[in-house]
């Protein structure tokens, strides 16, 4: 059966009822599709979508092996290599093939800025080792362990994105900020999710007081501007609290302030799924309230719920960064990407040192990726389409 036919009917109508006698088989298969089998045919239609996905997936399965891909830990210092640009790597050496490798970097003190130069002595290349024992390291904060994916040669070093004012790699703590800053968003939307069908599916479903009540709650919390109020609560934060408690509180705050939106979007869907002929079937039968929205309504909108939860997501990370970047959210030992982001507050930093800008290129991406699938996800789930 040809596949790509068969999706031509997801968007257009293939059988008109006194038009044609028998089904083809591509026809019965659509019209015996499930809606979720409908939904991921229209999605893989949406090419630029469907790569964000594989994108996104490839992104966050590198987040559990932090460790293993970084070839330093986050919070490593290389006194020798303070504000280290960029460190290239070669294939060959003097038109002959050596592998991947580095050039040493010798710095050089500049009296005249009062700065480090950085000079690269191309007479000596120097392999970098794979699947190699590296700096010891604690797997997820429990396992002793060395092994890393790629290790800096013997002797010699590997920034690949530069080092920080204390010599730190900025490579390596993009990986392992990818961690927070990626996780963040997950657990942001789940715990807005969370809100938005509870408090939406009253309204929607009861109306009358609770109706009114939860939209007047709605409408204050959407009146409030986000920044402030991200700000205002971030920096109530005790600053006793331990980093594991500040990313907590953190997540929770964006998770608090967002849910409001996706209620009103679980309410209007509610207010006209609660009038059709099954819901009203399964009330006469002695349904609950509860059973009523989460086996009879929700159902038939969770495909929009999860593109509006996917449009969500880079929200919130783009709030964690900027609460980092502005001081108001996670600190060192914490790395996060607003963290990392936190080196490039100087203006003079950045014009003399623009590799500390690099924490920049994995939120454009992760952000724009989450857009593009949302988008999709969002046009598959349209019951219009």
């Amino acid at each position: 059966m040809n596949g790509d036919k068969l999706e031509h009917y997801v968007d257009q109508a293939p059988f008109q009822p006194g038009q044609d006698d028998v089904l083809t088989p591509e026809q019965e298969r659509y019209f015996r599709a499930s809606q979720w089998k409908l939904m991921w045919w229209r999605f893989k239609r949406h090419k630029v979508a469907l790569w964000s996905g594989v994108l996104l997936l490839l992104i966050y399965l590198t987040v559990p092996f932090a460790e293993v891909i970084a070839p330093y830990t986050a919070n490593a210092r290389d006194n020798a290599h303070l504000y280290a640009p960029p460190q290239g790597v070669h294939l060959f050496h003097e038109g002959r093939f050596v592998g991947p490798f580095t050039y040493p970097m010798i710095a050089e003190p500049d009296l005249a800025n009062f700065r480090w130069e950085y000079r690269i002595d191309r007479t000596a290349p120097q392999p970098l080792r794979f699947f190699c024992a590296g700096e010891p390291y604690l797997f997820w904060g429990l396992v002793e362990a060395r092994f890393r994916l790629v290790c800096a040669p013997e002797g010699g070093t590997l920034f690949l994105f530069g080092t920080d004012r204390l010599g730190r790699d900025l490579f390596s703590g993009i990986v392992y900020g990818a961690r927070i800053s990626l996780t963040v968003g997950l657990i942001g939307v789940a715990i807005s999710l969370t809100l938005g069908i509870v408090l939406g599916g009253m309204a929607g479903y009861f109306g009358g007081l609770v109706d009114a009540a939860i939209q007047r709650v709605i409408e204050i919390l959407r009146s409030l501007p986000e920044l402030p109020m991200w700000m205002a609560l971030s920096a109530a934060l005790p600053v006793t609290w331990s980093p594991v408690l500040i990313y907590i509180g953190i997540t929770v705050i964006l998770g608090l302030l967002d849910w409001p939106g996706l209620a009103r979007a679980v309410r209007s869907k509610l207010l006209s799924l609660r009038e059709e002929d099954y819901a009203t079937a399964a009330v006469l039968m002695g349904a609950r309230p509860r059973r009523v929205i989460a086996r009879h309504l929700l159902p038939g909108f969770t495909s929009h719920l999860i593109a509006s939860a996917t449009l969500s997501i880079p929200t919130m990370i783009l709030g964690e960064t900027a609460l980092s970047f502005l001081n108001l959210g996670l600190k060192r030992p914490a790395v996060s990407w607003g963290v990392l982001l936190n080196e490039a507050q100087n203006l003079t930093v950045v014009t003399v040192y623009p590799w500390l800008m690099a924490p920049m290129i994995p939120v454009i991406i992760v952000v724009l990726a989450f857009n593009f699938l949302g988008d999709g996800l969002r046009d598959a789930a349209d019951p219009y389409a």
